[in-house]
C-alpha cells in the first residue's frame, strides 16, 4: 500500500504522517474539519509534512488504497459516512477511534456497504513514544488480511484480536474504566487528604492494600495525566460509559470518572510542579 489517506490530522494523524512517509508511502492525503480554518493547530502543521491537503474528505479518499480514522470519538461514524461516497472497491479503511463497540459497528456498515474494508484498531497505549509501532488490537473479518499487509508499514505492534467488530474497543474501553477510574479516585483522594494534612499516611496504608514501589510517584503520575489529558480521557471515558450501557449496565462510575476527568482538565497549569504536594496545593489554591 503506498497511498494512504488520513482523516484526522491532530496529534495522532501528524505522527502518522511522520512515520508513513519515513517508510516509503508514495501519496499520502489528509483532509481534518480544521482545515477550513487556515489558523487552527492541524492547518499550521500541515507544511511540515509531505502531504497533499484536501478541501473535502471524498477528496482525500480519491484513489486510496488504505484510509486511517484518527478523529474524535465523536466523529467516529461521521468520518466513516463522510468517506463512503468515494472509497475504491477493497479499500481498506482502519479505524483507531476511541469509540464504543457500538460506534465501531455502525462504522463498519457504512464502510462495509461502500465496497471497503473495514478494520477496528484499539490502541492499547499512549500513541507516543511508540507511534506506528504502538500495540493495538485488531477487530473485523479483515484484520488479519490488513495486518499481513500493513505490518511492513512499520505497524510493528498489530494483534489479530477477533474477527467480529467490537470486541477489540469493548477491551479498550472497560479497561479505560479502571485506569481513567484510578486516576479521578487518586485525584479525588489526594486533594481531600492534603487538605487534612493525612495524604503520606493514606499512601503508606495504600503501599497494604497494592504493594508499589512507590506510591506518591504513581500518585503523582496518575494525577498528572488526568490534568495534561483530561479533555481527552473526559471523551473516551464517555465512549466507555456507552460501551457499559450497551452491555446493559448502568455506567454510573463511567460517568461520573468523565466529570473528574474534565474537571481535572481545568487545573492543567498545576503540571508546573514536581511534588505532588506542591501539585495538590496549587490545584486546592485555584479552587479554594
Amino acid at each position: 500500500m503506498t497511498r494512504i489517506c488520513l482523516i484526522g490530522f491532530g496529534e495522532v494523524g501528524q505522527i502518522l504522517a511522520e512515520d508513513l512517509a519515513a517508510g516509503g508511502a508514495a501519496e499520502l492525503s489528509a483532509h481534518d474539519l480544521l482545515f477550513a480554518d487556515p489558523d487552527s493547530l492541524p492547518s499550521r502543521a500541515l507544511p511540515r509534512h509531505a502531504i497533499r491537503d484536501c478541501g473535502t474528505a471524498a477528496d482525500a479518499v480519491a484513489g486510496a488504497e488504505l484510509v486511517i480514522s484518527a478523529v474524535t470519538a465523536a466523529q467516529d461514524v461521521e468520518a466513516a459516512r463522510s468517506v463512503a461516497g468515494a472509497l475504491g472497491e477493497g479499500c481498506f479503511f482502519l479505524d483507531l477511534n476511541s469509540a464504543s463497540p457500538g460506534m465501531k459497528q455502525a462504522s463498519a456498515a457504512i464502510i462495509d456497504r461502500a465496497g471497503g474494508r473495514y478494520v477496528e484498531a484499539a490502541v492499547m497505549a499512549p500513541f507516543p513514544p511508540k507511534r506506528l509501532g504502538s500495540p493495538m488490537l485488531l477487530g473485523g473479518p479483515h484484520a488479519q488480511a490488513f495486518a499481513d499487509v500493513a505490518r511492513p508499514l512499520g505497524f510493528s505492534g498489530l494483534e489479530v484480536f477477533s474477527d467480529q467488530v467490537g470486541q477489540a474497543s469493548a477491551t479498550k474501553m472497560c479497561r479505560s474504566v479502571m485506569i481513567k477510574g484510578i486516576e479521578a479516585l487518586l485525584t479525588e483522594s489526594m486533594l481531600a487528604a492534603r487538605h487534612y494534612g493525612v495524604e503520606a499516611t493514606v499512601l503508606a496504608s495504600l503501599s497494604d492494600l497494592l504493594p508499589l514501589p512507590d506510591w506518591e510517584a504513581t500518585a503523582r503520575y496518575m494525577i498528572s495525566r488526568s490534568l495534561e489529558h483530561g479533555v481527552r480521557r473526559a471523551e473516551e471515558m464517555r465512549e466507555a460509559a456507552r460501551t457499559v450501557e450497551e452491555a446493559r449496565v448502568s455506567p454510573l462510575m463511567s460517568q461520573a470518572i468523565a466529570e473528574r476527568q474534565d474537571w481535572a482538565a481545568d487545573h492543567r497549569e498545576a503540571l508546573t510542579e514536581t511534588d505532588l504536594g506542591a501539585m495538590l496545593d496549587h490545584i486546592i489554591r485555584k479552587t479554594a
